[in-house]
C-alpha cells in the first residue's frame, strides 16, 4: 500500500467515473428479472463485480476499480435488491439461484472466462461460483472475505464484535425481549418477516444501522437511516440468507472445496481492523493456496470505499490488465 493511502480519500484512487454502454435486465424464468450493465471496454477483458450484503446493490463507484480502457466491466444487482425486481424479495432466492444468475448472464454476454471481484459477501458469491464453475474464472480479487461460516456469525450478531462497541450493541440487541437475544438473527427474523410494514422497517433499520456502524475504522455512528427501500431488502436479503446457513451443504463448506481453486490467481485485500468480517477468514482462505496473495491493510477495517482498501484492490486490477497475467 502507498504510505500516503490512509491520508488521501479512496476516490483518489480511483478511476473515473464512467458510464454504462449496456444496460438491461435478465428475465431469470422464475419471476425475477436482474438488472445488468456493462461499461469500459466492449472487447475488454470481461469481470463481473459481485456486491456484498447478501441484498446490497451495486453502485456506479464500483465501476470505477478496472481501467475502462482495458476492462469489460460487468455489474449485476442480485435477486430481491438494487434495480432487480421483485423488491426485497425472498422467493427463489438463494445462493445457488444467484450462482445460476451469474451464468445466465456469462452466457448472455457470450463469455468463455471472467474475472471475479467481489468483497465480504461478494467474496462469498465469488468463491462459490469459481468452486462450481472453475473452468469460468480466469482469476479472482477478493476484499473483506466472509467464508459464510458459523464462527462468523456468532462473531457479529453473537456479541463478539459487540464487546469492541457495547453501546451500539445494547441498540441492536435491546430491541427484542431479553429471551431472545440469544438468537438474534432469529429474533430480527421474526421481525422482518412479520407482515407489518412498519415493524420491518424499524428493524430493517436497525439491522442495517449495526452493520453501517462498524463498516469502516472511522466511523462507529449507526448509519442505518437510509432509504427504507434500501434498509428493507437489505436486511431481510441478510437475514434469509444467514438463517439458512447460506444455503451450503455443511458448515465450512468453502474451506472444504478450496482445492477446485487453488490452481487460480487471487489477490485477498483484508482490512487488519475488520469488525464484519474478522482477517481470520482471509488468512485461512489464503494459507495453502499457492497462487493467493493476500495484502493485509494496516488500519483499515471492512469498508469497499476505504483509502488503504481501494488503493490495493486497484493496483490488484491492474497487474492482471493482460490477458497473460489472467491466463485469458
Amino acid at each position: 500500500m502507498d504510505r500516503t493511502a490512509g491520508q488521501k480519500r479512496a476516490a483518489a484512487f480511483l478511476y473515473p467515473p464512467v458510464d454504462p454502454f449496456d444496460q438491461r435486465f435478465l428475465d431469470t424464468g422464475d419471476g425475477h428479472h436482474v438488472y445488468v450493465e456493462q461499461s469500459g471496454a466492449r472487447d475488454g477483458i470481461p469481470v463481473i463485480v459481485v456486491h456484498g450484503g447478501p441484498g446490497g446493490g451495486c453502485s456506479p463507484a464500483m465501476r470505477r476499480y478496472f481501467d475502462p480502457s482495458v476492462y469489460r466491466i460487468i455489474l449485476f444487482d442480485q435477486r430481491g435488491c438494487g434495480r432487480s425486481r421483485p423488491h426485497a424479495s425472498v422467493t427463489g432466492n438463494t445462493t445457488w439461484d444467484l450462482v445460476a444468475d451469474m451464468e445466465r448472464i456469462r452466457e448472455a454476454l457470450g463469455i468463455g472466462r471472467w474475472m471475479l471481484f467481489g468483497g465480504s459477501w461478494g467474496a462469498t458469491l465469488s468463491l462459490i461460483y469459481a468452486i462450481t464453475h472453475p473452468e469460468r474464472a480466469a482469476a479472482l480479487v477478493l476484499r473483506g472475505v466472509f467464508l459464510m461460516t458459523r464462527a462468523e456469525l456468532d462473531w457479529f450478531y453473537g456479541g463478539g464484535a459487540g464487546r469492541f462497541f457495547p453501546e451500539l450493541w445494547a441498540r441492536f440487541s435491546a430491541a427484542v425481549p431479553e429471551g431472545e437475544r440469544g438468537d438474534l438473527i432469529a429474533a430480527y427474523h421474526r421481525r422482518l418477516f412479520s407482515g407489518d410494514m412498519r415493524e420491518e422497517l424499524r428493524y430493517a433499520r436497525l439491522w442495517a444501522g449495526w452493520e453501517n456502524a462498524l463498516a469502516s475504522i472511522d466511523s462507529d455512528l449507526p448509519r442505518g437511516d437510509g432509504p427504507a427501500e434500501y434498509c428493507r431488502a437489505f436486511a431481510r436479503l441478510e437475514n434469509h440468507y444467514f438463517t439458512n446457513a447460506g444455503f451450503l451443504e455443511h458448515d465450512g463448506w468453502i474451506l472444504a472445496q478450496k482445492h477446485r481453486i487453488e490452481h487460480l490467481p487471487a489477490v485477498i485485500v483484508q482490512g487488519r481492523y475488520d469488525m464484519i468480517c474478522p482477517p481470520v477468514s482471509a488468512w485461512n482462505l489464503a494459507d495453502g493456496w499457492p497462487r493467493a496473495d493476500l495484502k493485509m491493510v494496516p488500519a483499515a477495517g471492512h469498508a469497499l470505499s476505504e483509502p488503504g482498501i481501494s488503493a490495493e484492490l486497484v493496483r490488484a486490477t491492474d497487474a492482471f490488465r493482460t490477458c497473460k497475467a489472467l491466463g485469458i
